[in-house]
Parts: C-alpha cells; structure tokens; sequence
C-alpha cells in the first residue's frame, strides 16, 4: 500500500522517473537526434490535476521554466517542479509538498546538479546531488544502441530532455534515470497518435509507452505519456496503473511562452495616457522595466459599457498598472481596476467595485488581492493572501483555499492574457480563482478580423474564453485583441442577465497629418 501511496505522492517523480528517453551517437558514427530549444523558453509553466482512483482531484503538479543564467559557475537553465497531495489523500493517506530543481547545459539539456525539497507528514529533507557528466569522446561509449543515450539524468531534467527529442512514430529512446540512489534503464516507444481529450482542450497526441527493463516493479506501473504532435510536444496526459487504483495526471493549466517570430507593421493605436496616480506607499524597485512585457508601468485603459437596450453607456472601467515597487515584502507590480456605473444605469443598478492584484513582475501571478465592492445595498471588502509556492490562498478570516500552483485572480489574468501566444486557432489554458474556487479558463484565439472601435478600424484577434464548468460558454464571454506588439484588449462582450454588454476601449481620434 505504501509503495502505492508513493506512486500517487510523487506523481512525475514517478511517473517520469519512469518514463524518460533519450538519444545517443556512436564513438564512429557521430550523428546525433535534433535537440529542440522550444521546452526551454523561460517563463513556460505547465500545471496538472492528478486524479488517484476513485479521487478525482488527489493532488496538483506545477512544471516551470525558472531562468536561463549563470548558475554554480556554469551557463544554466533552471527548471523547477512542485508536485503537493491535496484534500482527502493529503489528510488520510499520504501528505507530500516537495520542490525539485535542476539546472541543466542549454546547449544539450544534460543537467550538472539538481535538489529537491521534501515535506512529508513525518520528515523534511533537501538534498542536492551533482551530475558529473564525461566530456569530449569520454562521453561517448563503445557501444550504443540506436536512439540510446549516454549519461544520466534526474527526472526533471529528463523530462524536458524526452520534449526535446524528434519522438518519431515507431522510434524507441533509451535512457538512464537517477533517482536518489537508484538507477532506472529506462525504453521509451512511440507507438502512434491518438485523440486526447482534457479540461484544457482536445489535442492529436502522440502516444508513448514506458517499459523500465532492470526493475520489474516499476515496469509494472505500464506509465503511458500523451505529447502534443507539435514542437513543444507537451504532455498532457500521463497515466499509469497501481493495485490501489490508477493514476491520471491531466493538464489543467499551461502558460506557453510564445518564439520570436517577425511582427508585421500595423498602425498604432492611440490611447489616452494620464500622469500615473502614486501608488502605494513601498520601496522603488531600481529596474522598473518590464521586459518583454506588452504593457508599461503606467498604462491606464479606460473603457465604456453598454448594453443592447440602453443608448448612452451604463458604466466606466479603468485600468492601470501602477509603478514597480516593494509591495507586502514581495517585489511586485500593482495592478488596479476600478467598475462603477453611470447615471444611465441608475435605474437598473448601481456599482462601484474596485480591484487591486499585486503581482510577481517575472511571471504575473498575484501574491495579493485585494476586492472593494459596493453594488446596491451591499458592501464587502476582502483579502486574499496567495503563496505560489504551496498553491494556497488564505481571506482575511483565515480560511485557506486550496489552488493548483500559477492560479491568477480576475485582475492578473487580464494582463497575462495579453502576454500569451494568441495565434489563431492557439489554446491555452490557465486556473483562476472564481468565488473562492479555482476553475479552469481557456482562452482559444478564434480569427483574425478588423473590428471598428470610434473612427479607427484596427486589426484584432477574436478570442473566446470558456471555463471547466458543466455549461462552459454560458456567459459567451469574447475580447478582442489588438494584433500588434501592445496587445491592447480593444473590446469586452458577454451575455448577462439584464442582456448583452459590451465594453470598448476609449480611443483618441486620429489627427490627419
């Protein structure tokens, strides 16, 4: 039973541990696979739900691509997992919260040193273990079978190494995992594709099989990965089958970070920029830049709302993203919203809500948020108190809400979405907190089309943003994003109980030259 629980616990430790390949050339005979760069782009992070036998939500994996950099004195890119048991399996069966990092050369993802942080119920550890990898043609061994790969691997770096390969049809891998003491000789086949269907979306995926040939215990796991048939080959279904019941690891979230491809010019859109309001009180952040990011610090976006039945608007939003700082001893960006209707709506309703979510500036996920309503007769205010690294989020009564890891409230995801590959027909998907919840959004970029917002016709990508709920279109929430390197959310619309609304971004008119 306990051999069981550790399958369920340690989930990729596992389930990848189990399940890695890799590639080789011959001492006279030097022709190695494709190694592919995409795995690695830093800033992609993938979370999944696990479901253990008859538990449909038994704990959360969160797999991220921390940095690329100088670690240890060595140029490194740095991947770190989390991988936690949540609720009953947490409270009655087994209790795991474990970190794992590994750092890795970008030029052949081979890793050089990795640790791992575990936090079980009876015992705490971290440990670090070096990978002295041969160099040169001492790294090449006499004999190797084709698709066989020398030296060894953690399972992280493994993992992300198995991505990188070609992972033809037919093809078989070999590889050598480590996993604290033990060695796995690991055979990894890709036997064909097969339709995939998840909470994130339905994928053509490639099917792999996992046999580990020195240890028949863990052979008897059958682990089977599903990879995108793209080149991310990004799993999204692993599963694998214990006395106790089987294991199904199920993408539940991905934030894909997007290549560098050549943008084609389009006319800029012109929007009102006021001086920036002061934030709160903290310590300036010397580097207030925000590389690679679509939005400065200080861009406000106001928008009218309208509904079908009513001419003038019937509320103004305003958003804006306040200056780099020290925020709640956390480096962060502030980003602020502020809803309240016009005197057009006071007949039907009165509002005026406002938002505030505190966010990490490397990946725009909310430490802090915080909420002020005032709708009609009813007034509220809350905190959430979030921590990334635990997948938790805590309300100022001490409630604590329970979260996959990389989970946005309503205000980050407004900003994240604008940095996310929007090519159409692009999926992605990500958790949110939803009335203390955490559900599933998927955002599907549908067409690209030119949408008129005053007197100016801009060029827009049309997407739709669904949810893991049993009617996932109710509300048919549709925005429209600008097709250039701002990403400016151009237009809002959704299906409400008082009718159809829609919310435009104010433009300033164009001056004829």
């Amino acid at each position: 039973m306990k051999r069981c629980l550790l399958a369920l616990a340690n989930l990729f430790v596992i389930l990848t541990v189990l399940v890695l390949p890799g590639l080789a050339q011959r001492k006279n005979e030097v022709t190695a696979l494709p190694f592919s760069e995409t795995p690695y782009f830093v800033g992609e992070r993938l979370t999944y739900n696990v479901s253990f036998s008859n538990f449909v939500s038994a704990g959360h994996v969160e797999l991220f691509v921390a940095a690329h950099g100088a670690f240890y004195g060595r140029d490194a890119i740095e991947l770190r997992a989390h991988v936690e048991t949540t609720g009953v399996v947490y409270a009655a069966l087994f209790a795991l919260n474990n970190d794992y990092i590994s750092y890795v050369d970008p030029a052949n993802g081979q890793p050089f040193r990795a640790q791992q942080v575990v936090r079980e119920a009876a015992r705490s550890s971290d440990t670090s273990s070096d990978f002295n990898q041969p160099a040169g043609t001492a790294a090449i061994p006499d004999k190797l079978r084709t698709g066989e790969f020398p030296g060894t691997y953690d399972f992280l770096s493994a993992l992300y190494r198995l991505r990188a390969l070609p992972l033809a049809e037919g093809s078989t891998y070999y590889l050598t995992v480590r996993s604290e003491s033990q060695e796995f000789q690991v055979e990894l086949k890709v036997k064909g594709h097969e339709a995939i269907r998840t909470n994130v979306g339905s994928f053509n995926a490639l099917v792999t099989q996992i046999r580990v040939t020195n240890d028949s215990a863990a052979n008897n796991y059958h682990v089977q990965i599903y990879f995108t048939d793209d080149e991310r080959h990004v799993p999204v279904l692993i599963t694998a089958k214990t006395r106790a019941g089987d294991v199904r690891a199920e993408l539940a979230g991905s934030q894909l970070v997007p290549g560098l491809p050549a943008k084609v010019p389009t006319k800029p859109v012109e929007v009102p920029q006021p001086t920036p309001a002061p934030g709160p009180i903290g310590t300036p952040i010397a580097n207030n830049l925000l590389n690679g990011l679509p939005f400065k610090v200080g861009e406000q976006l106001n928008y009218q709302a309208f509904l079908a039945t009513v001419q003038q608007p019937v509320g103004t939003i305003a958003f804006q993203v306040r200056p780099r700082s020290r925020y709640f001893d956390h480096d962060g960006l502030l980003f602020t919203v502020t809803a309240e209707t016009t005197n057009a709506a006071q007949r039907l309703f009165f509002a005026k809500d406002t938002l505030s979510s505190y966010v990490d500036p490397a990946t725009l996920l909310p430490f802090r948020f915080e909420v002020q309503l005032a709708e009609g007769k009813r007034r509220s205010k809350d905190t959430l108190t979030i921590n990334q690294d635990y997948g938790t989020a805590t309300n100022e009564q001490g409630r604590k809400i329970e979260m996959p890891v990389g989970t946005h409230d309503y205000l980050s995801i407004f900003y994240a979405v604008r940095s996310m590959n929007l090519a159409p027909p692009k999926r992605n998907a990500v958790s949110i907190l939803v009335n203390g919840r955490a559900k599933t959004l998927v955002i599907t970029a549908l067409r690209r089309e030119t949408i008129q917002i005053g007197t100016q016709k801009i060029p827009a990508i049309q997407l739709s943003l669904t949810t893991d709920d049993q009617q996932p279109d109710k509300y048919a929430l549709r925005a429209w994003i600008s097709d250039d390197d701002r990403r400016l959310p151009l237009r809002l619309t959704a299906t409400t109980e008082l009718g159809q609304l829609h919310a435009d971004l104010v433009i300033l008119p164009l001056t004829r030259q």
